[in-house]
């Protein structure tokens, strides 16, 4: 094998990442970020590939989301957060530690190419995501610095979770939390007895 030939397969893998991020609407900063491909190469590939092509794609213009908070406003949001973070995990574009800590994703290829089969496996089995690309990268990277978003495991069932890295109380997922009547009664939310 020559050296020409390895050269030419990352390559070709690093264009099918940046095709793949396209396709999911990612900004060309965030696949310069994974891809190492130069801003011109990328619109070159969207014009070539999906513009002429005859499928549209949207072009997001602007800062990449930057507030991990996202994920932590609606329990739906954070049910579909620790779904995609198990993914994530699964396919190794996110590494957990021990502690809920996860490894920093090194904004690689091989990492890139688990992202996006974390984030259709994601799609294929959520029902109206909540949960665009753009914030699937957020959500790995906020898992992997971990000072505001970290991985953690429902109190009751044990289920991962992600959770905010500077909360207090133990976590519970929106079944557990639902079930407990304790915590009905605080909220005044549990049914009278007749």
């Amino acid at each position: 094998m020559r050296i020409s030939d390895d050269r030419y397969s990352r390559d070709r893998q690093r264009l099918d990442i940046a095709m793949h991020f396209i396709r999911h609407e990612a900004r060309t900063h965030t696949i310069r970020q994974w891809t190492g491909l130069t801003d011109d190469r990328i619109r070159k590939l969207y014009r070539s590939y999906l513009q002429d092509g005859g499928r549209r794609v949207a072009r997001h213009r602007g800062k990449s989301p930057q507030q991990a908070a996202f994920f932590l406003r609606t329990a739906r949001l954070r049910h579909e957060a620790g779904a995609l973070a198990g993914l994530c995990c699964l396919v190794g574009a996110l590494e957990q530690r021990p502690g809920g800590l996860a490894a920093p994703p090194l904004a690689s290829v091989a990492r890139a190419a688990a992202l996006c089969q974390a984030y259709e496996v994601y799609r294929a089995i959520v029902n109206a995501p909540g949960i665009g690309f753009e914030h699937a990268v957020l959500l790995v990277n906020a898992l992997a610095r971990g000072n505001e978003l970290a991985l953690g495991n429902c109190h009751g069932c044990g289920a991962l979770l992600v959770v905010d890295a500077l909360a207090l109380r133990a976590a519970r997922c929106a079944v557990c939390a639902e079930a407990d009547p304790r915590r009905q009664a605080a909220c005044g939310t549990g049914r009278r007895p007749r």
